[in-house]
């Protein structure tokens, strides 16, 4: 294996001299399936094997309102995404739509914010695939950070080979964990129909029986929930990669919500059904592995296998596409003066930005490094509620010619994240402040640097 990589390395050193130095268009080699499969392959990952504990902490029962509620928000903002990418397919996603339909500041703010929050959850993506990996083979969790890095190493190796072969590893993984969530479903219906009645009762009964559910509970569960959603964004950022954008892009993207909301709301309901919203918060708390939990409760041992091996591919799929998204977005804030000239460069073999996926694999690692990323989830869901509140602000600037659906539902998106993200915890909600003061700090810094070359981007 290692020498395989050792020559995959030396290959990498060799092609690097065949670089562009101008700006290369990026092949276009995503279709409908493909950039579906990108953006299952962002959502179906540590969302659906752990959030969905994490808020049935916060709701009870009631997680499986704020699954349904965060998937209406995530519908409104998809839309708007979906447009904003037909108008304007470009790798970035809202950091370029802010830019070329609000102002330098907000287009900036939106790259800067995607780029921190994405970094922290794909660390948080390879911890979780190595615990999970260790764990099922009886290995020693002393190698938890040493195994991750690797397994960044390797996933960057293999996006740094180009979209293709990017899109065929995210096929199989996507699938996998697919059919392990179906097995997961099938299994454990029986015992949550036979306790549907006791688990599900606070869920349909009066205020007065469930006293410690709130509005403010409700709110932070969807806000927590939104998050996982948010990975249909990862269509939209690829723009330059797609066959087609105009047509291809918002079915990918409409298409990716569908699928990934159904399959969200039938695990929560059975989850929650089987084993009682308390029962699900405890193991998600004990084991940051509630689904495999369950299934070893209920079902034969083979089943709790088959859901860790889903989980595993679930979590490798979120890093790999994690790397991929982050690095258009790196690509695009090179192009624009937001970060160094180097990150423009595309491979003319593979048609990957190789500088920018080798500094994302880099950021990865450095984090994978210092161990468990605390509070990653609650800063993931400020950050990205902000970003989208950007994507839909610019989705009521379209131009009237370039707008495919009312603008009343990008209105609902923004006036939507704005809400959530005030229900995100206060101390959350001051750490992201803290760190767009940085990042305002450093475009000002870039703006002064790299003035001379800075150029806005036209279509």
């Amino acid at each position: 294996m290692w020498g395989c990589c050792s020559s995959y390395i030396n290959w990498l050193s060799v092609t690097m001299s065949a670089m562009s130095q101008t700006k290369p268009a990026m092949s276009r080699q995503l279709g409908l399936f493909g950039a579906t499969f990108m953006g299952l392959g962002s959502i179906v990952g540590t969302g659906i094997f752990v959030s969905i504990g994490i808020a049935a902490g916060i709701a009870g029962p009631w997680v499986i309102v704020a699954v349904v509620v965060a998937a209406m928000v995530a519908a409104c903002n998809a839309l708007s995404s979906a447009q904003l990418a037909a108008a304007h397919p470009v790798s970035g996603g809202t950091y370029e739509y802010g830019y070329r339909y609000l102002s330098p500041l907000l287009g900036f703010s939106a790259g800067w914010l995607f780029v921190s929050a994405k970094v922290a959850s794909a660390a948080t993506a390879a911890l979780g695939f190595t615990g999970y990996l260790l764990h099922l083979t009886g290995q020693d969790m002393r190698w938890l950070t040493p195994a991750a890095v690797a397994v960044v190493v390797l996933m960057t190796l293999l996006v740094a080979g180009g979209i293709r072969r990017s899109s065929l590893a995210n096929n199989i993984i996507v699938s996998i964990t697919l059919l392990g969530l179906l097995v997961f479903v099938l299994a454990c219906l029986p015992e949550a129909m036979s306790q549907r009645d006791k688990h599900w009762q606070g869920l349909f009964a009066s205020d007065d029986a469930s006293p410690t559910t709130t509005w403010n509970h409700l709110f932070e569960a969807c806000a927590l929930m939104f998050v996982a959603y948010t990975g249909y964004g990862r269509i939209a950022t690829m723009g330059e990669e797609v066959t087609e954008p105009s047509r291809t892009i918002p079915r990918a993207i409409i298409l990716t919500l569908l699928i990934s909301a159904a399959l969200y709301a039938v695990v929560a309901l059975v989850a929650v059904g089987a084993v009682g919203a308390p029962v699900l918060t405890e193991l998600t708390q004990q084991t940051a592995a509630p689904l495999e939990a369950i299934a070893k409760q209920l079902t034969h041992p083979a089943i709790a296998w088959i859901v860790s091996l889903a989980a595993m591919t679930a979590m490798l799929g979120v890093l790999l596409n994690l790397i991929l998204g982050i690095s258009r977005v790196v690509l695009a804030m090179g192009r624009r003066g937001d970060l160094p000239a180097i990150f423009t460069r595309i491979n003319a073999r593979t048609g990957s930005p190789l500088p920018a996926v080798i500094v994302t694999g880099l950021l990865i690692a450095v984090l994978v490094s210092l161990g468990s990323i605390k509070l990653a989830w609650s800063f993931s869901a400020m950050t990205v509620l902000v970003y989208y509140a950007v994507t839909n602000l610019a989705a009521i600037r379209l131009p009237r010619e370039d707008r495919r659906y009312p603008v009343i539902i990008a209105w609902l998106g923004l006036i939507a994240c704005l809400l959530l993200a005030r229900f995100v915890a206060a101390d959350i909600r001051l750490m992201g402040a803290g760190w767009m003061v940085i990042g305002l700090l450093w475009h000002l810094w870039c703006r002064r640097t790299y003035h001379g070359r800075d150029a806005q981007v036209n279509g």
